[in-house]
């Protein structure tokens, strides 16, 4: 049976002081009853005091972004090597703001994937469909040819749906972020199922063993709804994860 993962992004968020207040207030509210993973991901400056905060707490800590690059000439960027000798545990790839506001390629996406999974890090492949793809019916194509890519990347597709197993996929209709509008429970699970079903198609133990997360404005009001269907497995958080109380009434949703 999958486990539930309820992932926070803070996306460019934080500064030390709110970042200290926010972990102790999620520390300070965790319980035993709940079974669900948790992860956390802060800007890349944080992760090292982050994973130092949550040295005692079953918190996972992961980053927002892998160069698909091993090191040399490229100011800025952190490599999957350099984010490893943090201890960081997840990597998110393919967020629908990389792809949108830095022009991020399937392709790019696809050698992000494969450097983090080479690193010893989970990748959390982020894929979904704008507005306009959703209202012209191609929902599902885009998705196909955003997983399409890490499968051509291996060019073998047992190959790479043995790969695709080590990670976690999580959905985005990116018409739902940020924007006040939600997929309804049976539109996120009618997206899911057919994203399990379309892995399923090469490799069973794959579509049965992959976390699915829902990415489009999860929060504590609607949580329970939408982790209640069958192929959600757990949400990535935006907004709601900087509220320590949000955050963690999602967690007690997912059990």
């Amino acid at each position: 049976m999958r486990k539930t993962l309820i992932a926070g992004n803070w996306k460019m968020h934080g500064s030390q002081d709110s970042i200290k207040d926010l972990l102790n207030g999620i520390t300070g509210q965790l319980d035993a009853s709940m079974d669900s993973d948790i992860l956390v991901c802060p800007p890349t400056i944080y992760i090292d005091s982050v994973k130092k905060q949550l040295e005692n707490a079953p918190v996972a800590v992961g980053a927002q972004n892998v160069s698909e690059q091993d090191q040399g000439a490229f100011t800025g960027e952190v490599s999957g090597d350099m984010l490893r000798d943090f201890g960081v545990e997840y990597v998110l790839v393919g967020h629908s703001e990389r792809r949108s506001l830095f022009n991020e390629s399937d392709e790019i996406v696809a050698k992000k994937f494969a450097k983090a999974l080479e690193h010893g890090i989970k990748p959390v492949l982020c894929i979904g469909e704008t507005l306009e793809q959703r209202e012209n019916g191609t929902t599902m194509a885009v998705i196909k040819q955003q997983i399409d890519a890490v499968i051509d990347f291996y060019g073998d597709r047992d190959v790479a749906l043995d790969k695709i197993s080590q990670a976690v996929i999580a959905y985005e209709p990116v018409w739902a972020i940020g924007t006040g509008m939600t997929a309804t429970p049976e539109q996120a699970q009618d997206v899911h199922s057919s994203i399990r079903n379309y892995l399923a198609e090469t490799s069973q133990d794959t579509a049965d063993k992959i976390q699915i997360l829902y990415g489009g404005s999860m929060k504590a009001s609607n949580a329970e709804q939408l982790l209640a269907q069958r192929d959600i497995d757990g949400g990535l958080i935006g907004g709601a994860s900087l509220k320590a109380d949000e955050f963690i009434a999602i967690c007690k949703k997912a059990g």
